[in-house]
């Protein structure tokens, strides 16, 4: 009996599974460079951040290949990543490494030509979720900070795409925001494993429900408090601040979807899945353009 990988139609689809298209969106993290820098907004910047984002995109996918490699076996014993082209056997280990390898070498040596100092923070990215992968996902804690360090490098790169300085509160709110959502999808691996957590992620069994939802009473309030002292001290538009009510709607929205609805494993398909925060992430985006058109 042929397997699903025996057709060059299902190996194909497979391997762009792997790359995991759906949570690209965290990449658009590149563009806030851009958002923040408003004077900066034109056809070349756009387009040069564009091509950042894809080349960081196909970097991120050569590290969920590698994820998903060393994954493999233990996903297979996941209700829903057993459905993974490794973990179902719908893509060959060997094959999608391969794969892997080669698109590194090209997305990495297109970024080093498009801008050295851009095509370093692909290698330190990929190197740090290489770590994540091997060791630090099994060290409790600094695998929820790995994660957000992940977030930091893509706001890190998409300022040296265009050429503009960070504010160390951006940095520190994109830090906290980043935090947050790994500490979610920590507590959404432990609700849908319950009591098998250890035969999945060892890590889980360092964890508590009760631990996870202390560290994001924290990190919430850590957050709302950096982004409002952000819109007061960034030497911009001081009506920045009028912001402030929809990041607090946003993280009490998706504290409501981690609480009540046991969601928050995967924050791309919240984004998409979830309207008011669909809704309040545009709000967002048009509200910081419209502050930064008409009051500078």
């Amino acid at each position: 009996m042929s397997t699903p990988a025996a057709g060059t139609g299902n190996t194909f689809s497979g391997l762009l599974k792997l790359l995991r298209p759906k949570q690209w969106t965290k990449n658009l993290l590149l563009f806030a460079a851009l958002l923040f820098s408003f004077e900066e907004i034109r056809t070349e910047t756009i387009l040069t951040t564009l091509l950042g984002f894809i080349l960081f995109s196909l970097v991120a996918g050569c590290v969920y290949i590698l994820n998903d490699y060393v994954d493999r076996d233990r996903d297979r014993q996941h209700p829903v990543k057993k459905f993974r082209p490794l973990a179902s056997g719908q893509v060959n280990p060997a094959h999608a490494l391969l794969f892997g390898i080669l698109l590194l070498i090209l997305s990495v040596g297109t970024a080093f030509v498009m801008n050295p100092l851009f095509g370093m923070l692909c290698i330190v990215y990929f190197l740090l979720n290489v770590s994540y992968s091997f060791v630090l996902k099994h060290l409790v804690i600094l695998d929820m900070m790995t994660i957000a360090a992940g977030f930091v490098l893509r706001a890190i790169a998409g300022g040296v795409l265009i050429h503009v300085p960070f504010t160390p509160w951006f940095l520190i709110c994109t830090m906290l925001l980043s935090l947050f959502l790994a500490i979610g999808k920590r507590r959404n691996e432990l609700t849908l494993l319950e009591g098998n957590t250890g035969s999945h992620r060892k890590v889980l069994d360092n964890y508590s429900i009760t631990l996870l939802d202390q560290f994001n009473t924290i990190v919430t309030t850590a957050t709302i408090i950096s982004y409002s002292l952000f819109t007061f001290t960034s030497d911009r538009t001081i009506h920045l601040m009028w912001t402030i009510p929809l990041v607090i709607y946003g993280m009490f929205r998706y504290l409501y979807l981690i609480h009540m609805k046991n969601q928050g494993g995967s924050p791309d398909r919240v984004l998409f899945e979830d309207k008011p925060i669909l809704i309040t992430v545009i709000l967002y985006v048009i509200s910081v353009i419209s502050i930064f058109a008409i009051f500078e």
